[in-house]
């Protein structure tokens, strides 16, 4: 396991432990949030009177630092 690991790291893989949540801004977070509860970009938008884009970029930054690809893994990344 410990070899696995130390593969994996070299690699550049993060694992979401090793991802630090206070590197997201507070409005990341909400977003972030937002999105793992289910609403789509366009009623997060609505919700806290941004652009549809807005969020989206805010989504694209997010991914990385939480160490996600997808945003069905959100939830498990967020909540």
């Amino acid at each position: 396991a410990d070899r696995a690991g130390r593969h994996l790291k070299a690699s550049g893989w993060a694992a979401r432990h090793d991802v630090d949540p206070a590197t997201l801004t507070p409005q990341e977070s909400e977003v972030a949030r937002l999105a793992a509860s289910g609403l789509t970009d366009k009623q997060i938008a609505e919700r806290l009177r941004l652009s549809h884009r807005t969020v989206s970029g805010h989504l694209y930054r997010v991914f990385p630092k939480l160490g996600i690809t997808s945003r069905r893994q959100l939830p498990t990344a967020v909540l």
